[in-house]
């Protein structure tokens, strides 16, 4: 993740979501753009194009807006290294997957626990609120929308694993094997 990405308002949207993984949360959250196909976006649109289409907004607001969630979501990404010594501590660490099944049972972190119906009942109603709870994917892509329904659920303590378990098998344990999702059959 670049810190000062060179993004400007002629930048198409794939160079925004490049330098700013998370921006169609902020865009989402922020203005309702990108998060159902009357919103949707083509990924070549210049971010001008789409701030024009949407209300006239100013582009250079829309950009700002974009870096202050990118900032604040950075804040909730925690290291391969920080979650591999939070696990060798002795501070409670609860590891929830958010893969699809199939990626579950072709590899997981030891400890973890893959969240269904079943477990996320547990999650809510068991699970005591202020315990490190770290949620991975495997590149770290979406782990961020479970994160945020966590918090809204009352978790204090809640962190994504930077890079899901793709960075955990090149930075941690490379015996976790590393390997490439099918993609979505449409």
């Amino acid at each position: 993740m670049t810190s000062q990405p060179n993004i400007t308002p002629q930048s198409t949207m794939r160079a925004v979501l490049d330098a700013f993984p998370w921006a169609q949360r902020a865009l989402f959250r922020h203005y309702h753009i990108g998060g159902c196909a009357s919103c949707a976006f083509d990924p070549d649109e210049d971010l001008k194009a789409l701030c024009l289409r949407n209300e006239n907004l100013d582009p250079e607001e829309v950009l700002l807006r974009i870096q202050e969630s990118h900032n604040e979501d950075s804040k909730v990404m925690m290291t391969p290294q920080a979650v591999s010594e939070t696990l060798q501590s002795d501070e409670t660490c609860r590891l929830v997957d958010i893969r699809t099944s199939e990626e579950w049972e072709a590899v997981k972190l030891q400890g973890a626990v893959h969240m269904s119906q079943e477990s996320m009942q547990e999650m809510l109603s068991q699970w005591p609120r202020e315990d490190l709870l770290v949620i991975y994917d495997h590149t770290g892509q979406h782990s961020l929308d479970a994160a945020t329904y966590f918090q809204g659920q009352g978790f204090r303590n809640v962190r994504c694993l930077a890079g899901g378990i793709d960075a955990w098998s090149r930075e941690i344990n490379a015996s976790v094997p590393r390997y490439r999702p099918e993609p979505a059959k449409t």
